[in-house]
């Protein structure tokens, strides 16, 4: 499979020369517990080690699965190892100092001995040996995905052995505590959204009106706008309610209550439990539950914990729990969300969980409200654009092709103008935070679902049911219908108008989407694909088939370019490059008919 990762390379520097002032016994021992030092930093974050060559280290992130923040944790990681490294050097008659690269790009992932081979990993290698003891290096696309997180300077440009130009690079400073990947745009005027703001608001009139609690879902995929929604709507409350927020992380240890934890520390939980029959009690076992204190209490009494803390503060004056990110949730902490919901009594309570549709995979029969949000139209993403380049100006062209390109996705528009306005005059590009998003989000699918999914790629951004089951293996083809309703329901694919007779038809709900998962496919299995694809259309329409020529032509030509690229020139190929060849010309000939030149 071809992935995206981050490949990190650690070595230390000053071995040798300690291995003259220490016993052999010693210096193995040392060097074991750097190596573990190493592992534990690396695994904390995700990432998978995959080999130690002396005193080097190699480890690779976004292997088996990959994480829209797999750069962030790949430089966190490393950052952890230099200050692991600095604590042992408190034992050592003569310091060590690690030499750090890393690096993001494209790979050939696979199982065995080698994880994963590409320049990607080269590069990291060579940044690991150009960078000077102490010191981390980032490339240039590890430092685009983690630029809001870290403070980092540029270096002179590398001349790395085996790469003919020069290679930017960027020297980590620190990595900036809490912070994302990359920060959003957050401040900018809501564009749209004014139904979804009014259903949220009227939930909270409700929950203040009754003195009871609401639970509200927001759900869509990565960038839909939910932060940006759940400000709106807090943003409007301001002194008539109390907000308190906590968000889920997708890895770390000890994660089922960090949420509650974030609002914890919000609190003084003395002044806020004050007058409450059972206080220290209360108190005592939420401490507990956040790690602040030893002998942590059972999960009903967490519950109730939380529950009496909810009504206290709800009964001063209406409070509002938002629960971000809520499908990477620990099973416990949704319990606990749903207790809430249906436990809490006499208290002014507005529950708004943000999550992606994976939620109702995990929950199907997840309580309380579901408010999901839609693309924005073309008009909400041109004005989105206007509002987010303020005084600034972008040609006509440029914004209409990421107007095209965006597909009414807020995100996507907010990375596409800032790379826009770093890069005047080019082509729109896909930024790779996006490409991170959403290859995260696939690998999220079960195998056989991204299966039918990357052959769904291959067919284009409208695709039928009976092309899918045609190009999955024999044992798939049964399965491929359930498969695909269940890509449907992840918001991922949606039904789309058929023009073909007894065709299902369904079409990818972002572009980017279909280009993610065809991104995956190996480039052998890609030139398979198009050409069994050429075939079945060929057949499907049969006598229509003219009609279609240049698509069949066009996978044909695929399938030709990829073997090529392969260097899979042989007798099979030269038939192939004939086929495309003759309906590529068929097809010209008519669009010169038509007296369409270009087409021709």
């Amino acid at each position: 499979m071809r992935k995206t990762v981050t490949v990190v390379f650690a070595d230390v520097s000053g071995s040798t020369a300690l291995g003259e002032r220490l016993d052999p016994e010693a210096v193995r021992a040392l060097m074991g517990r750097w190596f573990e030092e190493a592992r534990s930093c690396l695994e904390r974050h995700g990432g998978t080690v995959e080999k130690f060559i002396g005193d080097a280290v190699m480890a690779v992130f976004g292997i088996p699965l990959a994480h829209e923040d797999d750069a962030l944790r790949a430089v966190r990681a490393a950052a952890e190892m230099r200050d692991a490294l600095a604590r042992l050097n408190a034992e050592l008659p003569a310091p060590l100092a690690v030499r750090i690269g890393v690096n993001t790009g494209e790979v050939v992932a696979g199982e065995g001995e080698t994880l994963v081979t590409g320049d990607a990993v080269n590069v990291a290698a060579r940044l690991e040996q150009a960078a000077q003891p102490g010191e981390i290096l980032l490339g240039e696309q590890t430092y685009g995905l983690v630029r809001d997180a870290v403070h980092a300077e540029p270096v002179q440009p590398l001349a790395l052995k085996g790469k003919t130009e020069s290679v930017e690079a960027f020297r980590l400073l620190d990595v900036i505590e809490g912070a994302a990947a990359f920060a959003r745009r957050l401040s900018a005027p809501m564009v749209g959204r004014a139904a979804e703001l009014a259903a949220l608001q009227a939930a909270f009139h409700e929950a203040a009106r009754d003195r009871a609690p609401r639970l509200v879902t927001v759900l869509g995929p990565p960038g839909i706008g939910k932060s940006r929604l759940t400000l709106e709507l807090t943003r409007g409350l301001d002194g008539e309610a109390r907000v308190l927020t906590g968000r889920c992380l997708s890895y770390g240890e000890g994660i089922t209550f960090l949420p509650l934890a974030e609002i914890v520390r919000e609190l003084d939980l003395g002044k806020a439990l004050a007058g409450e029959d059972d206080a220290t009690l209360v108190e005592g076992q939420l401490r507990a539950a956040v790690g602040l204190a030893e002998a942590a209490g059972s999960i009903e009494e967490t519950f109730w914990a939380v529950r009496k803390l909810v009504e206290a503060l709800a009964r001063e004056r209406p409070l509002v729990l938002v629960l971000e990110d809520i499908h990477w949730a620990e099973p416990t902490f949704l319990d606990l969300i749903e207790y809430l919901a249906e436990w809490t009594r006499e208290a002014a309570l507005l529950i708004v969980c943000l999550a992606r549709g994976e939620l109702l995979d995990l929950r199907p029969s997840w309580r309380g409200a579901r408010l999901a949000l839609e693309p924005l139209s073309e008009t909400e993403a041109a004005s989105l654009i206007d509002r987010l380049l303020g005084d600034a100006s972008l040609p006509e062209a440029g914004r209409a092709r990421i107007v095209a390109a965006a597909e009414g996705n807020p995100l996507f528009v907010e990375q596409m103008l800032a790379l826009a306005e770093e890069r005047p005059g080019e082509e729109t590009i896909v930024p790779p935070t996006i490409s991170a998003l959403l290859a995260a989000r696939l690998d999220r699918l079960e195998p056989e679902e991204r299966a039918v999914l990357e052959r769904a790629a291959v067919a284009g951004k409208v695709f039928y049911w009976g092309a899918v089951a045609h190009l999955c293996p024999p044992e798939m083809r049964p399965r491929a219908g359930s498969h695909l309703l269940s890509l449907v329901r992840k918001d991922l694919i949606a039904p789309e108008r058929s023009d073909l007779p007894r065709e299902d038809a369904f079409r990818f709900r972002h572009i980017l989407i279909r280009d993610a998962a065809y991104a995956g496919i190996p480039k052998q299995a890609r030139a398979e694909l198009h050409e069994r694809f050429a075939g079945w259309v060929d057949t499907r329409w049969g006598e229509r088939a003219s009609e279609v020529e240049e698509i069949i032509g066009y996978h044909l030509e695929q399938a030709v370019r990829y073997r090529t690229e392969l260097g899979l020139a042989d007798a099979g190929g030269s038939d192939l490059a004939r086929r495309a060849a003759t309906h590529l010309g068929a097809a010209a000939s008519r669009a010169v008919a038509r007296s369409d030149a270009l087409a021709a």
